[in-house]
């Protein structure tokens, strides 16, 4: 055996690492952490100073029994996790589990995979930072004890399966503030004045810095500028620059992906992991912009190469974090020379973005001259300014220019995405300008913009709340949670007054703009206000920024060694558990999960929205069981929230179910459903998008959708049976599979699909009869059954079995439940072992 058995968290980094390493290394993987803390509300004794009791993880079984075995036959045994908090609590959980002898274990860092930084590695190896361990152990008890204290509460007094976390729940309350902002914002109108000059047969495009408030202010001033002459009062050329942007951090990384290469920052994190462990980059989870003498040496080299002398400039960043502390370099590739890193379109997409980046980093400024034109008139004071820049020298923007977020962006900007910076032809003072119009049209003052992922990370970075590696996790949670979406909206239609000068006459004419669009933005949901409302209230030191980023700061004082976690974890529980202990007094009556609207104007009935178990509806009516009266419900729409909702849109959505029209002498009925709006038409269902408004669809739409539906269904068919309507064979995103109503099935890999005979499918099914209502409609047959059902299938060697009948394609989405989409329930329930009790109690 080789007397070297280097241990590493991932199998790609792994592979990597042993091409570098001789014949005496062996390089395994631990697959992440091998334990964890042990399940349940044991984990932690809070009376014995907070000690935790580790388990190993099930699934690790079997690694830590092969690692255990290697260690034990090697005479060093190498650690070589990530260079960070994180990665060195594996090393340590490993050195426990392992039962690693001090003396013959080594901790080795790096933070590039690359030869030269992995042999330098392993000479200059370290014991394991206990400090950087007992950072990460309190931040994971500490979560923990949030967690299941917090959760409960929830449960009882909102809804059963919520969860809380003291970043996700700070997290969710920033974009619940935003969305009530944006929702209270109260936009103004104001005239903004432009011009169009023209020098012989070139046009100079000019602004009026005043806005007026009203169209008659700006009615008057175009009227007064009729006939006027128009000439150059002042020109002032001044040189200017534009430097570039520091290299990546983690932040900035997820930032530019997903405004560049529209990333989520769970996807950047993903592909940039592939890349360091491919050896490309340096490591992706650091909050440094720090580069090193060696980068910047290779930088300049390519620079020079590339581009020339003049276009290579050292310069030295420094993070305006004091808390940076992952790693102490910034992103970047580990070769400047290698610019086509993958053969993967998403990593050589990132890639070039971190190349560009470092690059430009290590360039000298660009230069550039700009001219303010001022235009004067014989007949008004006010003057318009024309503004125009050339670019001198290119500098780093030959290579790279940083996006920005729309809260970053004034309105210039904003419309120069359209038409770019203005070049101006020569002009010199007192030369007179001819006039093609003036433009007065009304504009709106926008509201604060709705957070994208990356421009929350970024916020959650400037309050100082998480680390690098807790941005990707905590957002990915907040919406897999239920307590945000990041979907697409569409805007809405608004008309403008716009006034034209224009051959010494003023016309006014009415115009449209599309506003409000989003893309990719984060919406808060019901649940999100309600319990961010609840949390607030009861548990204010959770939510407060500052608290949280102060949490922060002492685990960062904990991995320098400066207080025992211990103690930290001792300040923050006392007065946290006081707080979960008085929230028992609290009626689940007083929490605001529900409005009443007001009265029904036609039965004087009570009309209240309210938060469900499948999300917010609307109610008309009381319940009355001895008069039989039973109240009506209605789901609300998309974008529509049970703290703003109004009594008219809530009356609204009972006018559906409606009847849009009649196809094929059957009626079309749209509707909304727990799973979006719907066309019911011959008691089949079909999907409407969301490009579509339920409540205007026609009966055309409606038909043309109803045959869309019929012709993607028979593109999916492969076979179906006269026996029952229930049983058929589809085509799948994943292959060919068996359709009975709503459960889904493998096929047997060794058989044709067509060939299958109805009587083996439903011996796939582990259904003895023909399938009916109900059994349709059932969950799946345990997995023996059915696995001994398809053995039998595949095992038999009839001769092809009675061709599919050619019949009507099913209307019915039967592909909408595919098991695998019931796997993250599942865990959800394993996860949280009490709700799952309590749901069970319900039933019986």
């Amino acid at each position: 055996m080789p007397k070297n058995l280097v241990i590493v968290e991932s199998p790609a980094k792994a592979k990597t690492i042993e091409g570098y390493l001789g014949k005496d290394f062996t390089v395994k993987s631990s697959y992440g952490h091998v334990r964890d803390l042990q399940k349940g509300d044991k984990a932690i004794d809070i009376q014995n100073s907070f000690k935790p009791t580790y388990e190993i993880s099930p699934d690790k079984k079997e690694v830590v029994k092969e690692l255990k075995k290697l260690s034990k036959e090697a005479d060093t045994v190498w650690l070589a996790t990530d260079d960070d908090r994180e990665g060195e609590a594996i090393s340590w959980h490993l050195k426990e589990s392992l039962d690693l002898d001090d003396k013959k274990t080594r901790r080795i860092v790096f933070r590039e995979i690359t030869k030269n930084a992995i042999l330098n590695a392993v000479q200059t190896p370290r014991g394991i930072d206990i400090d950087l361990v007992n950072a990460q152990q309190a931040r994971r008890i500490l979560d923990r004890l949030v967690g299941f204290e917090m959760s409960p509460v929830l449960w009882k007094k909102i809804k059963a399966g919520l969860s809380a976390g003291r970043v996700q729940s700070v997290a969710v309350r920033i974009v619940v503030e935003r969305e009530r902002d944006v929702l209270q914002f109260n936009p103004t109108a104001l005239f903004k004045v432009t011009a169009e000059f023209k020098d012989g047969n070139k046009s100079i495009k000019a602004e009026l810095p005043t806005r007026f408030d009203t169209e008659a202010e700006a009615q008057t001033f175009l009227t007064k500028l009729i006939g006027a002459d128009f000439f150059v009062r002042d020109l002032e050329k001044k040189p200017a620059k534009k430097s570039p942007s520091a290299p990546f951090t983690t932040s900035t990384l997820q930032q530019e992906a997903s405004r560049k290469l529209s990333f989520s920052v769970a996807q950047t994190m993903t592909v940039a992991q592939r890349l360091y462990e491919a050896g490309k980059i340096s490591y992706m989870r650091t909050d440094s912009v720090n580069l090193s003498d060696f980068a910047i040496d290779a930088a300049r080299n390519t620079i020079t190469n590339n581009y020339g002398a003049d276009y290579a400039f050292t310069r030295r960043y420094k993070s305006k974090s004091e808390n940076a502390q992952e790693a102490h370099e910034a992103i970047r590739p580990t070769d400047f020379n290698v610019q086509q890193a993958s053969t993967d379109r998403n990593e050589q997409r990132l890639y070039d973005l971190i190349w560009k980046r470092a690059i430009a980093s290590q360039m000298a400024d660009a230069r550039l001259e700009r001219t303010v034109v001022t235009i004067g008139n014989n007949k008004s004071p006010e003057n318009f300014i024309a503004s125009g820049e050339v670019i001198t020298f290119e500098g780093f923007l030959k290579v790279y220019l940083e996006s920005k977020d729309e809260d970053d962006e004034d309105e210039e900007e904003i419309e120069a995405k359209t038409g770019g910076t203005a070049t101006l032809p020569p002009l010199k003072v007192d030369q007179k300008l001819g006039l093609n119009q003036i433009v007065a049209v009304e504009r709106y003052t926008r509201p604060p913009s709705r957070y994208t992922e990356a421009s929350l990370v970024k916020k959650l970075e400037e309050m100082g709340i998480g680390r690098p590696s807790t941005y990707a996790p905590t957002i990915s949670t907040i919406q897999k949670r239920g307590y945000v979406i990041k979907e697409d909206r569409d805007g809405r239609e608004r008309k403008l007054t716009q006034l034209t000068l224009k051959d010494n006459a003023v016309k006014a004419a009415v115009i449209t703009e599309n506003t409000g669009q989003e893309k990719s933005k984060l919406f808060p949901t019901d649940l999100a206000m309600i319990t961010n409302d609840f949390l607030v209230e009861h548990f204010p030191n959770v939510t407060d920024f500052n608290f949280t980023a102060l949490v922060e700061k002492e685990f960062d004082d904990i991995a320098e060694g400066k207080i025992k976690w211990q103690n930290m974890l001792k300040d923050f529980y006392g007065d946290f558990h006081k707080q979960v202990v008085q929230t028992e007094n609290v009626e689940r009556s007083s929490v605001n999960s529900s409005r009443i609207l007001g009265v029904h104007p036609e039965t004087g009935e009570q009309v209240s929205t309210r938060l469900g178990r499948y999300g917010p509806f609307v109610q008309i009516g009381e319940a009355d069981e001895e008069k039989d009266i039973k109240p009506r419900y209605a789901s609300l729409r998309k974008g529509q929230l049970i703290e703003n909702i109004t009594l008219e849109e809530a009356l609204e959505l009972f006018k559906l179910p409606r009847e849009i029209g009649m196809f094929e002498d059957k009626p079309m009925v749209v509707a909304i459903g727990r799973f979006g709006p719907y066309i019911r038409h011959n008691s089949k269902f079909v999907s409407i998008p969301k490009t579509d408004d339920v409540m205007t669809i026609d009966a055309d739409r409606g038909i043309e959708l109803i045959l869309a539906k019929r012709q993607s269904d028979a593109e999916k068919l492969i076979a179906e049976y006269p026996e029952s309507e229930y049983v058929k064979i589809l085509k799948g995103r994943w292959g060919p599979y068996l359709a009975i109503g709503k459960n889904n099935f493998k096929l047997p890999k060794d058989r044709e699909p067509a060939s299958l005979t109805y009587a083996e499918c439903l011996a796939i099914a582990g259904l003895d009869h023909d399938p009916t209502d109900v059994d349709a409609g059932l969950a799946k047959p345990k997995k023996g059954k059915a696995a001994a059902a398809k053995k039998t299938v595949a095992a038999k060697k009839a001769p092809a079995a009675k061709k599919a009948v050619a019949k009507k394609p099913a209307a019915k989405k039967v592909a909408a439940k595919k098991p695998a989409a019931k796997k993250p329930a599942a865990k959800k329930a394993a996860a949280k072992k009490p709700a799952a009790k309590k749901a069970a109690a319900r039933k019986k």
